[in-house]
């Protein structure tokens, strides 16, 4: 078998997949002579869907690009700032609809994006092909904490949360995906996704406690699952958390662009 050598450097966070040693420095890596630069891109941890523009000695390429012997490669991420999309050969068109679908781990997340009015799936009980196919079929943006799931060649948008706190991966997605504006707090289910409108109190009456019905005169409901909604002392609650997420990305000097 021909192997053949190659510099590689990977910028900004996309050195958060790689091994320290080889972390915002050139390194000399030894691949197969028909490999494809994404395959070794995602060889040696970094998902594909993290990478918004590869120069092999300066020049752009996409992810059909056969490594060559002596080939100087640079990796980088989302840019914040500049629009490379007249030279960026990798990046997937964008979708039409800002839509998620998010693993098992990230179901607090799905909760405060739903909150936040975004359309988000996230079933407990589906597998990384179901997941990585509704992200297809759907044209869905997959969140996840797991790198494997992101390399699979079907997944086209996706997005490695790097926060552990919901809370902050709430801020952290709003911020990547540029969303602050598109907040429409309260106009989807928490629990089924679908979208929340004004129900007069008899349309609920009957399935509320009695504690309730005498201190609330303002409904909403679920169209999908039927699901009564009122400010009671969760509403305080929840829409401080959206307000503190807006509030901490404008604090930071603006979002991320996509």
């Amino acid at each position: 078998m021909t192997v053949v050598r190659a510099w590689f450097r990977f910028y900004a966070e996309l050195n958060d997949f790689i091994a320290p040693d080889r972390r915002q420095v050139a390194f000399l890596h030894t691949v197969d002579q028909r490999a494809s630069i994404k395959d070794v891109i995602e060889s040696l941890g970094v998902p594909h869907t993290e990478i918004d523009l590869i120069l092999v000695d300066g020049r752009s390429v996409d992810f059909s690009y056969l490594v060559r012997d002596g080939d100087r490669v640079s990796v980088y991420p989302v840019f914040e700032a500049l629009d490379i999309s007249p030279v960026a050969l990798v990046r997937p068109q964008p979708l039409r609809e800002v839509r998620f679908v998010l693993d098992t781990h990230l179901g607090r997340l799905a909760a405060y994006l739903r909150l936040a009015g975004f359309d988000t799936t996230c079933r407990p009980d589906s597998g990384d092909a179901e997941l990585a196919d509704i992200s297809l079929r759907e044209q869905r943006i997959l969140l996840t904490r797991d790198h494997g799931l992101l390399k699979r060649k079907v997944v086209t948008h996706g997005y490695f949360v790097r926060a552990t706190r919901p809370a902050d991966q709430l801020v952290e997605v709003l911020g990547r995906f540029d969303l602050v504006r598109s907040v429409a707090p309260f106009s989807r289910c928490l629990r089924c996704n679908g979208e929340i409108e004004r129900a007069a109190p008899e349309l609920v009456w009957s399935r509320l406690p009695p504690r309730i019905r005498a201190a609330h005169r303002e409904f909403w409901r679920c169209r999908s699952c039927d699901r009564a909604y009122w400010k009671g002392s969760h509403y305080a609650r929840l829409a401080r958390l959206v307000e503190q997420a807006i509030a901490s990305l404008g604090a930071r000097g603006g979002s991320v662009a996509c």
